[in-house]
């Protein structure tokens, strides 16, 4: 499954509303953890993509199917830009710049990838059983951020 995304910061709530959209077939329900992670990534990725290129985007989702107990998410977003994602430092004042540390202590793995004249972000999400034990068992690497507050503003 794909979105065709336009170079405008509203784009990147379509992106976070078309991704959850596409949950329902998947057998991840819209309140787990993983689901909520996902989107949190679609919406770091899709607005480097947006903010960082000035470039159109294509957003690409693969979810299991609803049998599938466990299976691996994999969200890219590609675009026309061919310059490298760099992870920042920033201070505490700064109101970006964290988005790539936001991917790489989320996603279980991520990377990126020349793609003809521009690149592909990927990063990945391994799902757990789909019983309340695994559910719970799923961290996505948030562990490393437990006691952080986070705003989405």
């Amino acid at each position: 499954m794909q979105l065709e995304v336009r170079p405008d910061p509203a784009e990147v709530g379509r992106a976070r509303r078309w991704a959850r959209s596409r949950l329902a077939g998947s057998g991840i329900e819209v309140d787990e953890p993983l689901a909520e992670t996902l989107i949190l990534l679609v919406s770091e990725l899709v607005t480097n993509a947006v903010v960082h290129t000035g470039c159109p985007a294509v957003l690409r989702l693969s979810l299991p199917g609803v049998a599938a107990e466990t299976a691996t998410v994999r969200l890219e977003v590609a675009d026309a830009s061919s310059r490298a994602p760099v992870p920042r430092c920033v201070d505490g004042d700064a109101t970006g710049g964290r988005g790539l540390a936001l991917v790489d202590g989320l996603a279980d793995r991520w990377g990126w990838s020349p793609e003809g004249a521009g690149k592909r972000i990927w990063c990945e999400l391994d799902r757990c059983d789909g019983d309340a034990e695994g559910a719970a068992a799923y961290t996505g690497g948030v562990s490393a951020y437990e006691g952080l507050a986070f705003e989405a503003v």
